[in-house]
């Protein structure tokens, strides 16, 4: 019941999260919004690192996944606020489901894993696919529509490598420790970012922006991302992988039922193609498995 409560909780969290994204910047500006939620997530689990005595390696390979970590933390979460500004808060979560894909791409290239077969391809092609009509529904918008959708494939694009990297580099830290060392480096990059962009404190934060970034800050990055690896100890990562394929569909609906965001033909077509070519992706990695398992019984 518990895992099952927490797998409910994590597509709550993962659904409303671009909504909320979209409501912290607007009143005191993106730039302040990310910057608050980074700095309260730090707030929270700084403390907890400290009194609950975990290890904080401070090593050269730790230091590596700390700034790995902080390019998902900085540079993804950086462009996603600013083409938060230009669309619709569902179209981040569509458009984020191609970072299984792109992560697979890049294991692929880096890693030397073998995560390039004929339905992978596949999958890329429709992701490509829904990725343009995506684009075209943002042109047909305004133009720059079409660059919050180049903002947010860029982040998709930093975040892809940043897991990559982290793997590469192999340190092997839990996943607090680095989402914590992420932090710690991404915050100050944070504090000037936001001191040279504006660097003014808003004379009045609308209510829902406040409300917004607490809840980022507090409950997205801290609690969601506790319970998200909690369901990944208990959950088998197929499993897991499902919360990706629901999440942007709740995505538009949120959306469109609380922030009147425009869900016609064309967005339903892009977002069928992205998450079509996901299931493909997810399954075919499934075959993959099991034809491995197949050929080492045959073996034995």
């Amino acid at each position: 019941m518990r895992i099952f409560l927490a797998f409910c909780l994590i597509i709550v969290l993962w659904s409303t999260t671009p909504l909320a994204i979209k409501w912290s910047g607007e009143g005191p500006g993106f730039l302040f919004g990310v910057a608050a939620r980074m700095v309260i997530g730090l707030a929270c689990l700084l403390p907890f690192v400290l009194f609950a005595r975990r290890k904080f390696p401070v090593d050269r390979k730790a230091w590596l996944t700390y700034f790995a970590v902080a390019l998902q933390i900085y540079g993804a979460m950086l462009s996603v606020y600013w083409a938060a500004q230009f669309i619709p808060s569902g179209w981040i979560s569509v458009i984020f489901g191609l970072t299984p894909m792109l992560t697979a791409f890049m294991s692929a290239l880096w890693l030397n894993e073998r995560s390039l077969g004929l339905l992978q391809l596949i999958a890329y092609g429709l992701g490509l696919a829904g990725l343009l009509v995506m684009f075209g529904t943002a042109m047909d918008i305004s133009r720059d529509a079409a660059m919050g959708i180049g903002g947010v494939t860029l982040a998709s694009f930093l975040q892809s490598a940043s897991s990559v990297l982290v793997k590469r580099i192999g340190a092997a830290l839990p996943s607090v420790t680095q989402v914590t060392g992420g932090l710690l480096v991404a915050v100050p990059l944070y504090l000037i970012t936001w001191y040279r962009g504006d660097g003014v404190w808003p004379d009045i934060i609308p209510v829902q922006s406040l409300l917004s970034i607490v809840y980022l800050g507090v409950v997205a990055t801290t609690i969601g991302f506790a319970l998200y690896y909690y369901v990944l100890i208990h959950v088998p990562a197929t499993k897991v992988a499902l919360i990706t394929l629901v999440t942007p569909v709740m995505s538009l609906l949120i959306g469109n039922a609380v922030n009147r965001e425009p869900l016609n033909e064309k967005v339903l077509i892009g977002a069928g193609l992205i998450m079509g070519a996901l299931l493909l992706h997810q399954y075919s990695g499934l075959f993959r498995r099991k034809e491995k398992n197949k050929t080492a019984i045959r073996r034995a």
